[in-house]
């Protein structure tokens, strides 16, 4: 990789949210904890996520994340189609959030992502 991106995102659910917000610190879904980090996405990666593991489910928040204040944390792994993907070793603080959105879902099942990352 080049350049480390200057933020990440990764798609929860409302309710892991949720549950994040009142502790203040998100662990991860069932997936990041299973596998010991959690698993985030660049701008480019996102949309490809969404429809490989989010395909018609509802209530889903996309979370941007600056990846400078995660530091060591944060691992560039190979993962799907041997891309590096970004891996946070580590709990990540809501407040790392620079910006959390709804990800409303179109007519089939497939999610509507903002023009701009």
């Amino acid at each position: 990789m080049e350049k480390t991106p200057q933020y990440i995102y990764k798609i929860a659910t409302q309710e892991q949210w949720q549950e994040a917000m009142a502790s203040g610190i998100f662990k991860g879904a069932p997936i990041d904890l299973a596998d010991g980090y959690i698993h985030f996405s660049t701008a480019e990666q996102a949309k490809e996520t969404a429809v490989k593991h989010f395909h018609g489910q509802k209530n889903l928040k996309l979370v941007s994340v600056a990846t400078e204040p995660l530091g060591e944390a944060l691992k560039w792994e190979v993962s799907r189609g041997g891309a590096l993907f970004p891996h946070l070793y580590a709990e990540l603080k809501t407040s790392d959030a620079v910006n959390v959105i709804d990800l409303p879902e179109d007519d089939t099942g497939g999610h509507i992502f903002p023009e701009e990352l």
